[in-house]
């Protein structure tokens, strides 16, 4: 019944762009209008990385007395290649596409690392993280034990393990990683158990906004629990076979006796969504889930329970939400 509901809504969203307006800006946001997501799912270009990092690397040339960037990536060839193959023991994710050809942005960055950052990779969080392929779980998700030694792991502090969990995903721009304090974790797993599914905007500066939609799963043999994000027209053009373009992975391994939850996450590229737009979801995703309730005040409670109200409203097919409301909300966040 309540996935019927959730279709219903979603059928009602099929013209998010039939209310155009203008909202105000916020830290250097402009959501102009609401434009159709069909568009903009189309049009949207990911920024060249080299162009992002072009500058800097022609610096780093210099200062290695070498005449460009490509000379500057053959010198540092070897470096690269052993960084690679020491932290590349990656998380395969459901949907995930094979690892994308190394680039020359990347390689660079690899280059650029001092010798501090390299002693630190191959000292001590290696001995704690694996590598290897394969899941054991039938769900493709990798299990926190197949990531890394669960019995170092255990012993070390949370900041040393916060740290080390953090390393492990530096290396890639599409990444997405976090350590999550177990209580806010608690509360987004409760409320999403009833609400899984949900509609979430990312703002485009001088283009609108564009909505996505969002679905849990959990899979009890690893301990984890996933979120999927989906375009909004992909979702609706495809059901049950669009491809996300986003996947976060909460592992539950240390909730008890650490009181924290480690989550990961893979941006897929050339779908149209930069790892910042998958970082404003990740913020949005917290917030509407209730991960920052109780702060702000009595201010803060009654944004809260707006909120609260837009994810149960939709979770009902209630006619009381709206894209007007929810790009309200989420514009007082940015």
């Amino acid at each position: 019944m309540a996935s019927l509901r959730t279709a219903g809504m979603l059928r009602h969203l099929t013209h998010p762009c039939s209310h155009v307006r203008t909202l105000r800006a916020s830290n250097q946001r402009r959501w102009a209008q609401v434009h159709d997501v069909r568009f903009l799912a189309t049009t949207q270009q990911p920024r060249s990385v080299i162009e992002k990092y072009r500058q800097k690397l022609e610096s780093k040339a210099k200062e290695e007395g070498l005449p460009d960037i490509d000379a500057l990536k053959q010198a540092y060839k070897d470096k690269i290649e052993r960084l690679r193959k020491e932290t590349d023991a990656a998380t395969k994710l459901p949907g995930a596409p094979a690892p994308a050809a190394p680039t020359v942005a990347a390689d660079a960055a690899a280059a650029e690392s001092n010798a501090t950052t390299t002693t630190t990779t191959e000292a001590a969080p290696q001995k704690l993280i694996k590598s290897g392929s394969g899941s054991g779980s039938g769900s493709g998700i990798k299990p926190l034990s197949e990531i890394l030694d669960m019995t170092k792991a255990r012993d070390l502090p949370i900041k040393e393990l916060s740290a080390i969990w953090r390393l492990r995903y530096a290396t890639n721009p599409h990444s997405l990683c976090a350590v999550i304090p177990s209580e806010t974790y608690s509360a987004m797993d409760t409320l999403a158990r009833s609400r899984p599914q949900f509609v979430l905007p990312v703002p485009h500066p001088d283009q609108g906004a564009e909505i996505h939609f969002l679905q849990w799963t959990w899979d009890a043999a690893t301990a984890t629990s996933t979120v999927l994000f989906t375009q909004l027209a992909e979702y609706k053009n495809r059901g049950e076979f669009a491809q996300p373009h986003t996947t976060v992975t909460h592992y539950m391994d240390f909730s008890a006796d650490k009181g924290v939850v480690l989550m990961q996450g893979q941006v897929m590229e050339d779908r149209g969504v930069t790892p910042e737009n998958a970082q404003w979801l990740l913020m949005c995703l917290q917030r509407f889930y209730g991960g920052w309730d109780g702060t702000g005040g009595e201010q803060g409670q009654e944004r809260a329970n707006e909120r609260r109200n837009l994810l149960d409203w939709f979770a009902m097919g209630d006619q009381r939400f709206s894209v007007e409301k929810l790009l309200e909300e989420a514009e007082r966040m940015g």
